[in-house]
């Protein structure tokens, strides 16, 4: 006898005649892990509940005032008794429900705990990967991980990790998603960076304070308590006024500033890295390739010290800022490593005089240039910006032109870009406009067919 098995029953269940059941074959492949977050999860999860709460009592506090009149204090110790355990109990079965796993082609995500949940994330489809560490996190050791994904709107995210797991993990993410091989993309490790720019906290501050913003909003909060004063001579109301002026005048400039603080742009094979954060410090990827238009903002206050921003327009990411403030020499030897062989035009043609009929003092804001590589047109007479569109990143170029353009001969050109957004040459001559169409049109179509692969990991 063999244990009471039969010989058909054996070779049913893959049981040779030694006894010894059979082994899967190979497949070459490692076993796909699903792992958890960090254990310090279910802290952050478990304030849900507590926040539903909070959230009841805002939106209604009167009633809220009432129900808690009504309560004696050994019901509101039971009902803590009662609370606590529970949000601790979701938070750590949320939790413990919480899975993630990569694959050979995609970032899986399990989250649900009555209603599951599973997240299919596509490697070739993410094009950055944010790793956020706010004040609290950065206190435990831990790190918010946010992913970029082509053709989605919301970031998917994983928090929280551990921050060495973090910075692994996004190694490996980008690795896979630059294509190589599951097998050796956990060896690729971080790409090293090289510094482009750093931005000096003794600038920033400076920059700051020589915002319009930053004067406009004081100067609210100092006219509008003095009219109220001279009006009303009620204490009360210019005090109510007052204050919520002055602390947003302060929130705008002390938001920047922490914001903005230690700003870094280093470069990397896989994109251009910002780092940047006094309380919140955040890890951020401009990947290349998608940027559409680069925002050169000069305003009126900084002209005496050269000092320029950079923005970005970036296809399915809401990375805005490249440079907070910089010299403009440092400025622009960035913006040539996010739009390689682009070079910032130095000469701009004006806008016809009549012009001054259709827009009275700000027309001389309006300047347009045309290069083999890009399309760049500038507005704003106080606060100057020069958008930069590579002719390669156009989707559509458009001529408008309404009846008072009409009566003085001009029009405008659009020029529309991946990133859902419009660069607009205004006020220009109407046969100039027409002419510009068309050599656009002709530019953008042999810019795409020109353009280089947007690829990661290469250092070409």
């Amino acid at each position: 006898m063999d244990g009471g098995i039969p010989d058909d029953a054996k070779r049913d269940r893959g049981v040779p005649d030694d006894g010894i059941p059979e082994q899967p074959p190979a497949t070459g492949r490692p076993p796909v892990i699903e792992r958890r977050l960090h254990p310090v999860t279910p802290f952050r999860r478990a304030w849900a509940p507590l926040a539903v709460l909070a959230g009841w009592a805002v939106h209604d506090p009167n009633g809220a005032q009432e129900q808690l009149t009504r309560l004696t204090g050994t019901v509101l110790l039971l009902a803590l008794a009662v609370l606590v355990p529970a949000a601790g109990l979701y938070g750590f079965l949320s939790w413990w429900f919480t899975h993630y796993a990569v694959t050979d082609t995609e970032l899986r995500i399990r989250t649900g705990l009555l209603f599951r949940r599973t997240a299919h994330i596509r490697l070739e489809r993410i094009q950055a990967v944010d790793v956020s560490r706010p004040l609290l996190a950065r206190v435990a050791g831990v790190a918010k991980l946010r992913l970029d994904v082509v053709g989605t709107d919301d970031k998917d995210e994983l928090a929280f990790l551990g921050e060495r797991e973090a910075r692994a993990l996004r190694a490996e993410l980008l690795a896979r998603a630059a294509g190589f091989a599951p097998e050796t993309a956990h060896e690729v490790g971080e790409a090293p960076a090289r510094t482009l720019l750093r931005v000096p906290p003794r600038e920033l501050v400076r920059s700051v304070l020589l915002t319009g913003a930053t004067w406009g909003s004081l100067c609210a909060a100092l006219v509008v308590p003095t009219v109220l004063w001279l009006v009303t001579h009620n204490p009360w109301t210019v005090l109510a006024t007052a204050l919520p002026l002055f602390g947003a005048a302060g929130a705008s400039s002390v938001g920047r500033f922490v914001t903005e603080f230690d700003w870094t742009v280093s470069e990397s094979p896989d994109g251009l890295r910002i780092d940047h954060g006094l309380l919140d410090r955040a890890h951020e990827t401009v990947p290349p390739g998608r940027v559409q238009t680069v925002r050169i903002v000069e305003p009126l206050l900084w002209r005496g010290r050269g000092w320029v921003r950079v923005e970005l327009d970036v296809a399915g990411s809401d990375n805005s800022v490249l440079v907070p403030v910089a010299p403009r020499d440092a400025a622009e030897a960035v913006v040539a490593r996010v739009l390689p062989g682009v070079a910032v035009p130095r000469e701009l043609s004006r806008v016809p005089r009549r012009a001054r009929w259709c827009v009275p003092v700000w027309w001389r804001g309006h300047r347009l240039a045309v290069t083999d590589t890009v399309f760049a047109a500038r507005s704003g007479l106080l606060c100057r910006r020069l958008s930069l569109v590579p002719h390669a990143k156009v989707q559509s170029v458009r001529l408008t032109q309404g009846p008072w353009e009409r009566r003085w001969g001009l029009a405008e050109v659009h020029v529309d870009t991946g990133a859902d957004k419009t660069v607009t040459a205004r006020l220009r001559d109407a046969r100039e406009a027409a002419r510009l169409l068309d050599e656009q049109a002709e530019r953008s179509r042999t810019g795409r067919r020109d353009a280089l692969p947007d690829r990661w990991m290469t250092t070409g």
